[in-house]
């Protein structure tokens, strides 16, 4: 599978990520992509050739290793990791159709016409939900590979000896995985690195919402200060107006004296 091309198209929802996603980015591609191109192909390389039974019986050693592994981890994790960086498209594609819902609106109404966005690539109305929603289809993505990886497995553990009493064996052989350190120190890795984007992800949704929540408030709060400085002043010209006339009131008339001849 060619990963440089998938890392091709990813760089592209790097503008579009905060913080906490490019992280996610980083992450993905430094300690999952690449240790799982670089290294663990490698490691695994033909695993059924590998698995060894101290048997000569037809067919044990195929039942055997079915048995034990039904699912490759390396292909495991290929799966893993194109339906954990797929979602992202989603978000590049919203902003294309921003972008060309924005320029044949330009093309019909002219370049100094209202726009319909202010950018479009800013996470707001229908974006902001599509982005969400890749964050948790992310986070459901890794949480559950992770649980099918302990369930298919029961574990991520590789025990240097397994025994074997499956049908055609004639009885209960023993069986062999090559480098099983190896292999346990790389399931682990890719385990905590899962781990790790699922937190990262969790992270993001949080700072998105907590973000969205302080600019909804900051509006009310700036009305509600504007409302309360209003009513303040116009008290004030109330109570000077009033302290005006009583004083005009109060003030007595000057009185008059004409000279008796």
């Amino acid at each position: 599978m060619n990963w440089a091309f998938l890392q091709g198209l990813l760089s592209g929802v790097n503008k579009y990520s905060t913080a906490f996603g490019r992280v996610w980015l980083s992450v993905v591609f430094l300690f999952r992509v690449m240790v799982f191109v670089v290294a663990a192909e490698k490691v695994w390389g033909d695993e059924q050739k590998d698995f060894k039974c101290n048997t000569a019986q037809p067919g044990c050693h195929n039942v055997c290793y079915d048995h034990f592994f039904p699912v490759s981890h390396v292909r495991l994790w290929a799966l893993q990791l194109i339906f954990v960086t797929c979602p992202s498209f989603l978000v590049v594609m919203h902003v294309a159709y921003r972008e060309d819902r924005e320029r044949k609106h330009r093309l019909k109404y002219g370049e100094n016409c209202h726009r319909l966005y202010q950018n479009t690539g800013k996470k707001r109305g229908g974006l902001w939900w599509t982005y969400v929603l890749t964050l948790i289809f992310k986070i459901a993505v890794d949480a559950t590979f992770v649980y099918l990886l302990y369930h298919i497995y029961e574990g991520y553990d590789f025990p240097s000896l397994i025994k074997c009493e499956q049908d055609p064996c004639p009885n209960k052989v023993d069986c062999f995985i090559a480098r099983p350190t190896e292999k346990r120190i790389f399931t682990i890795f890719m385990v905590v690195t899962s781990l790790a984007c699922i937190l990262l992800s969790i992270f993001e949704i949080v700072y998105l919402i907590g973000k969205r929540c302080h600019e909804c408030f900051i509006p009310v709060h700036r009305s509600s200060h504007v409302m309360t400085n209003t009513m303040r002043s116009g008290s004030t010209l109330t109570e000077s107006s009033t302290l005006k006339l009583k004083s005009t009131i109060e003030t007595p008339a000057p009185s008059y004296s004409a000279p008796v001849s």
